[in-house]
């Protein structure tokens, strides 16, 4: 459905929250990703703060966000990926469904994943 000013709403794209210990493996998985075609775009953020518990304590740690574009069809895959990559026992793969979008940039996403 398009909405005003070619917004496009309900979709098949989502976006995906990894955390990573640092920018070196950050910027491995995104390229992975992109070059993958599983991604057509990954943004790093870094120098995040993460407070958590693991293994029974509060813990905090530095890190960088990974922000991943793609479609709901491309989840079990990228998981695979950032799996084999990620040094973390159990990263964060978590997805957000987008709910709308400019209707450009929602074409060109299906332009760049496969």
């Amino acid at each position: 459905m398009i909405g005003k000013q070619g917004m496009i709403k309900i979709t098949n794209y989502i976006v995906i929250f990894t955390t990573c210990a640092n920018k070196k493996q950050a910027d491995t998985i995104a390229r992975e990703l992109v070059k993958s075609k599983l991604a057509a775009c990954v943004n790093i953020v870094g120098n995040i703060k993460s407070v958590f518990w693991w293994q029974a304590k509060l813990d905090k740690t530095n890190e960088v966000l990974l922000i991943i574009k793609s479609k709901k069809s491309k989840f079990d895959k990228i998981a695979k990926l950032v799996r084999a990559i990620h040094s973390y026992e159990v990263p964060e793969i978590i997805s957000l469904p987008i709910t709308a979008g400019n209707k450009d940039y929602l074409e060109w996403l299906d332009a760049n994943i496969r």
